[in-house]
């Protein structure tokens, strides 16, 4: 990931679901959906595009099911790769949020 290439909110929540365990499509859907308080819904279409695209990146990868009745599911995980372009996204908002602050704050004294 470059400077120039800010995750969409639909990349972001799918790496931050796999940075935790593996995961099958509609696990990570209901799971950004509920991390984003509802604001943030990924529908098929999107999951399927999203994914073929981050596996094409290398920033997650396919993975065995396991359990009974997972053999069928599709699993994602995510890899080093797409640990650090999730780990770059975090600072670059981090730093959005910073100046935000800064500046909607400074007449305050930093509330």
């Amino acid at each position: 990931m470059s400077k120039s290439e800010p995750l969409t909110e639909s990349y972001f929540y799918i790496l931050l679901c796999l940075a935790k365990e593996p995961m099958h499509g509609y696990g990570i859907m209901r799971e950004t959906e509920r991390l984003s308080d509802g604001m943030v819904k990924i529908g098929s279409g999107t999951m399927y595009g999203a994914t073929s695209n981050m596996m094409k990146k290398k920033w997650i990868a396919e993975c065995k099911a396991s359990g009974p009745g997972m053999e069928r599911k599709r699993m994602y995980e995510l890899t080093g790769e797409g640990r650090k372009a999730l780990e770059e996204e975090i600072c670059r908002l981090k730093r959005m949020v910073r100046g935000a602050e800064e500046i909607l704050w400074e007449d305050r004294g930093g509330q």
